[in-house]
């Protein structure tokens, strides 16, 4: 329903591109107020472009001291923000050990740090500063935490399905945290989304192996996980729990 969330003011991270930029439109379009934070200045000048009203923050949410200044700016601006949509990330793709050519294989370890800041320590960065200010302004908001269906462990994915883990693990603990303050958390778990990022990260084989096994036979859209996010945001009811938007892929 359009303006369900009329006067509701929200950040969302990684919100330049991708399932993001689905996720900002979403809200806007349910009429909230949103400001995006991205490590990508030329993303948020296009969507700034694409949507004046939307304040875009060059930001790498990944660095604590990065995301402090920044929700600092924010909070100069805007006050206290009803929503925080925790979507920035990486979707990285590689097995502890493989066989090549060339011998024995591991794991980047760089990557491997890389994949856990961006994906997990960004949701601690960016809900600490945004719910100290919730806390102390009395406002009742919701925190959601973009995860995946790969925190269950998924093979290939050991630095993403940890991180997205993680994720689910903070969900659920700040959710019993955060309900005294009238402050939700969920969490979203797509599947495997037809994205700029997972047709990156994943090979054409794997992935027509994947939509082989969707009961649906097909990648979700990126608008569809982005519905979700709308509703997580408007029930308030909604806590603790992890929504599954995976097209019966777990099923």
């Amino acid at each position: 329903m359009t303006g369900e969330l009329a006067g509701k003011k929200a950040i969302v991270t990684g919100g330049g591109r991708g399932l993001g930029r689905a996720i900002v439109s979403r809200l806007l379009e349910a009429g909230a107020s949103v400001c995006v934070f991205d490590v990508d200045p030329q993303a948020g000048a296009a969507l700034a472009q694409d949507h004046p009203s939307v304040l875009c923050l060059t930001c790498d949410v990944s660095d604590y001291a990065a995301a402090a200044a920044a929700l600092g700016t924010y909070h100069e601006r805007c006050g206290a923000a009803d929503i925080l949509v925790n979507n920035a990330g990486i979707l990285y793709s590689a097995p502890l050990v493989r066989i090549t050519d060339k011998g024995l294989e591991t794991h980047d370890p760089a990557m491997w740090s890389q994949v856990i800041a961006a994906d997990l320590t960004s949701v601690f960065n960016m809900s600490v500063g945004v719910v100290a200010k919730m806390v102390t302004t009395r406002t009742k908001g919701v925190i959601i935490n973009i995860s995946s269906i790969s925190a269950a462990g998924n093979a290939g994915q050991s630095a993403y399905a940890a991180a997205k883990a993680g994720v689910d693990a903070l969900t659920r603990t700040w959710a019993k945290e955060l309900g005294l303050y009238g402050i939700r958390v969920a969490g979203i778990a797509p599947g495997f989304a037809d994205t700029p990022s997972t047709h990156a990260a994943v090979n054409a084989g794997l992935l027509k192996d994947i939509v082989a096994r969707v009961p649906l036979r097909r990648l979700a859209k990126a608008e569809e996980i982005a519905d979700a996010v709308v509703f997580v945001a408007r029930n308030g009811f909604v806590n603790g729990t992890i929504v599954a938007i995976d097209g019966g892929l777990v099923v």
